[in-house]
């Protein structure tokens, strides 16, 4: 059965990052995956370093094993096109309609038409069956809007289910809401181990099962390395200033004794360390919250390099180890 992973999380947690790690997790063993874009920002091109990608189905990358990740920018003109040639058989019709500006004059007026079309191109990939029977891809994986809008991009397909009570609209958003709110979907959250993030994943949660979408996992992102062990951290913390003296005069950093170098570099690494032993605290508490949620958690390591496109492969191996069988 293929299957539809919708990825969501507050702006600035790298929500498209871990979409695209997770479609290179996802195609492994020769699977094949759909990464799909929805908000016309290029962003999955600019982390596969390749071309702006244009409304069709394009390979983008490889894994280990012969998997491959597809990629697709959904333009909701092109989409409605599609619609109007698939139900109407318009054609060059269409193509007219288009030049005269009524696309985008029906995807302004009718409330929710942009985003069932969204999200139908995305469900119709995962229906997507090919000559031999078989699913054209194990795994759709759609870079979603932010938290904030997530539940109403989703359930749009009800509004225009509403507006139009009969005929292929109403079909099709139909058809979409059942792939949405079946096991075929999950919708996952990224976030990082800070208040604000952590807070709206919540929110995001509650809302998502408040409307019968079915939540899939959390993913905590840009994870931090843990830079002194326990000790050291509650050593930091007391401000134990005469034993870091001492451990610093016997790395060889000079005299422990008042005005000593390892004496005097004691009160800045001390205020460095009660910043690193705050932080962990707080990384504490937030990842308690996060497991309160009761759904599953990953974690993603910081870069400190920055993403490029080894980087996104590392991530990808990192998640494929903790991701589901």
């Amino acid at each position: 059965m293929s299957r539809l992973h919708v990825v969501s999380g507050k702006g600035g947690t790298g929500k498209t990052t871990v979409a695209a790690a997770l479609a290179l997790a996802l195609a492994a063993d020769g699977r094949r995956t759909l990464l799909v874009e929805v908000e016309g920002r290029q962003g999955i091109a600019q982390l596969f370093e390749t071309e702006p990608l244009p409304y069709e189905e394009r390979k983008i990358a490889t894994t280990p094993g012969g998997g491959e990740v597809h990629a697709l920018a959904i333009d909701p003109e092109f989409a409605l096109l599609d619609y109007l040639h698939m139900f109407y058989k318009l054609g060059s019709a269409g193509r007219a309609l288009k030049k005269l500006g009524a696309i985008d004059f029906a995807t302004t007026i009718a409330p929710g038409l942009r985003d069932v079309l969204l999200t139908g191109k995305a469900c119709e990939a995962v229906r997507r069956k090919g000559k031999d029977g078989r699913f054209v891809y194990d795994s759709v994986v759609m870079d979603a809007p932010p938290t904030g809008r997530i539940t109403r991009f989703l359930n749009v397909n009800d509004e225009v289910a509403g507006l139009a009570r009969t005929g292929p609209i109403h079909n099709q958003a139909q058809a979409v809401m059942r792939v949405l709110k079946s096991p075929q979907t999950a919708v996952h959250m990224v976030t990082l181990l800070e208040e604000m993030p952590v807070q709206e994943t919540a929110d995001g949660i509650a809302e998502l099962r408040a409307d019968g979408l079915p939540t899939g996992g959390v993913i905590i992102n840009m994870v931090r390395p843990a830079i002194l062990d326990h000790e050291a951290v509650e050593v930091a913390a007391n401000g134990q200033r005469a034993a870091v003296a001492k451990a610093l005069s016997q790395a060889g950093l000079g005299g422990a004794r008042r005005g000593g170098m390892a004496e005097r570099l004691v009160d800045p690494l001390l205020e460095q360390a009660r910043e690193h032993a705050e932080r962990l605290a707080l990384e504490r508490a937030q990842r308690a919250e996060l497991t309160g949620l009761g759904l599953p958690l990953h974690e993603l390591e910081l870069l400190t390099d920055g993403i490029d496109l080894a980087g996104l492969y590392r991530l990808a191996t990192d998640l494929r180890k903790q991701w589901p069988t």
